[in-house]
């Protein structure tokens, strides 16, 4: 597993982000697949139909998306983790301190539900008294479920050992990762020609 100082082997084309809800997965996405050249699909849009609702095309759309040469998007969702996993040529996990990453999911949720900002197919956050109704509330999910993305990552580890896997411990190790090892990937090969 790679540190935000490792130099990557290679340009990543098919690039997933990991980490627990609310940490910033889909920011962090968004950087990468600008810093790459390729685009960004936020997998939650393709899962999220109106009411909260599970698409019908979710996994169709998840095949297509992962058939493509080149992609960003969060490594989320039971039933498309492993075909996400099984086409990427680079892991990102953000693994961030739980303080962080709780005070992150609390401040959007509040965010998002006083400015009643429209998420996915026309979805808002719910109420923010359901945080003591509702045993999946977002808060509540991402602090039951802070433990799950490490799990998941070693047994990315296990089954894909050639996988590139790097792990991002802190925002400043996050920048340092953005304008070390990933922009010198991204910067085209450059061939000098013969003394002239």
């Amino acid at each position: 597993m790679q540190t935000e100082h490792d130099v990557l082997s290679c340009a990543p084309r098919r690039i997933l982000v990991a980490g627990t809800s609310g940490s910033g997965k889909t920011t962090l996405a968004r950087r990468v697949a600008a810093m790459a050249g390729v685009p960004h699909t936020e997998i939650d849009a393709l899962f999220h139909g109106p009411g909260w609702m599970p698409r019908e095309s979710f996994m169709g759309e998840v095949t297509a998306l992962a058939a493509q040469p080149g992609w960003v998007t969060e490594w989320q969702y039971g039933v498309a983790r492993p075909l996400l996993l099984q086409r990427a040529d680079l892991l990102v996990w953000l693994d961030l301190p739980l303080t962080v990453v709780m005070q992150r999911v609390v401040r959007r949720t509040v965010v998002r539900r006083l400015g009643r900002t429209v998420l996915w197919n026309g979805n808002q956050e719910p109420p923010l008294r359901t945080f003591f109704t509702d045993p999946d509330h977002i808060v509540r999910w991402a602090w039951r479920t802070r433990h799950a993305t490490a799990r998941r990552v070693a047994g990315a580890v296990t089954s894909r050992p050639d996988l590139t896997v790097v792990r991002l411990t802190s925002q400043p190790a996050v920048d340092g990762w953005l304008a070390g090892p990933l922009l010198d990937s991204c910067q085209p090969d450059t061939i000098a020609g013969p003394p002239g």
